[in-house]
């Protein structure tokens, strides 16, 4: 049955010497789709902005562009609101052979944004990379069906990556995350990208939130709840997209809340932006998923 969450989202810039004509693009605002619908919800930024635009990207991703003139040392971007997410039922493995994906991709004449034709090839963040090919090439083959490879790359980078959050920035590449087998959700997405792209599996990048469960016995942490990167792939014609978590090691659930869809990080980063200012700057990231 649904499951409805009351979500808070906060990000937070403290900046050393005031940041002037300050420029920022969000993606804070759940998405509405068929296995989750936004019930109510608002992004907010504190100070007021000077200027502000709500839209949509190319991919259907809720967008709020705001300007600062003024001088500030300190931004908060806020989300609260409430979705309701559908649990997805059994994923039966009705996709293609590995080696026949390639004719079914050919029978899609559409370049909608959900297209995989905008998901195969290199992006800004993730670009061909030998090494992460001949890593996803060793655990497949032609025969394999495309979910199984999916879950085979997945299943094995979860196993060979120690999360760190000390080991990557957030401007880490891939191939720098795979060297180090180390990184946290939104490297190791990028790696299960980079490697389902090699062998001809279009996939895409999920940010959203993920719902934690404290310990028996002990009580929940205000902000404990993390924002969270996993993948999306196109497994052919009969089965289409399947997303899956290779941070965990599992097919995402009803605890996943997505909130931005894209290539990389880069089409779905939260806050983007820039701003005139000198010295350095301090962030901080508070979620809070609290089921109904």
């Amino acid at each position: 049955m649904p499951i409805e969450y009351d979500i808070r989202l906060e990000i937070g810039y403290v900046y050393d010497s005031p940041a002037a004509s300050t420029r920022t693009l969000l993606r804070m605002l759940p998405l509405t789709n068929g296995e989750q619908t936004l019930i109510s919800g608002r992004v907010s930024a504190d100070p007021d902005p000077d200027f502000r635009r709500d839209g949509t990207d190319f991919f259907g991703n809720a967008t709020t562009e705001i300007a600062h003139d003024a001088g500030q040392t300190e931004f908060r971007f806020r989300f609260n609101g409430r979705v309701r997410r559908i649990p997805r039922g059994t994923t039966l493995d009705l996709s293609c052979g590995l080696g026949a994906l390639g004719a079914e991709l050919q029978s899609i004449h559409s370049i909608l944004p959900m297209s995989p034709h905008h998901f195969l090839g290199a992006s800004e963040r993730i670009r061909h990379e030998p090494e992460i090919a001949a890593f996803a090439e060793e655990l497949t083959g032609p025969d394999m069906s495309v979910l199984a490879a999916l879950k085979a790359v997945s299943h094995a980078i979860h196993e060979r990556f120690d999360f760190d959050p000390e080991a990557t920035e957030v401007s880490t590449l891939p191939i720098e995350a795979f060297r180090n087998r180390r990184g946290v959700c939104q490297d190791i997405s990028q790696v299960t990208i980079a490697s389902l792209r090699a062998i001809g599996i279009p996939a895409g990048y999920v940010s959203g939130f993920l719902r934690t469960v404290p310990p028996p016995g002990q009580s929940r942490l205000e902000g404990a709840d993390a924002m969270h990167a996993w993948v999306r792939a196109w497994c052919g014609v009969e089965t289409g997209w399947v997303e899956i978590d290779p941070t965990n090691d599992m097919l995402a659930g009803p605890d996943h809340i997505a909130v931005a869809i894209g290539r990389d990080y880069a089409d779905v980063a939260p806050v983007k932006g820039s701003s005139r200012t000198s010295g350095s700057h301090r962030t901080d990231h508070k979620v809070d998923v609290i089921p109904l």
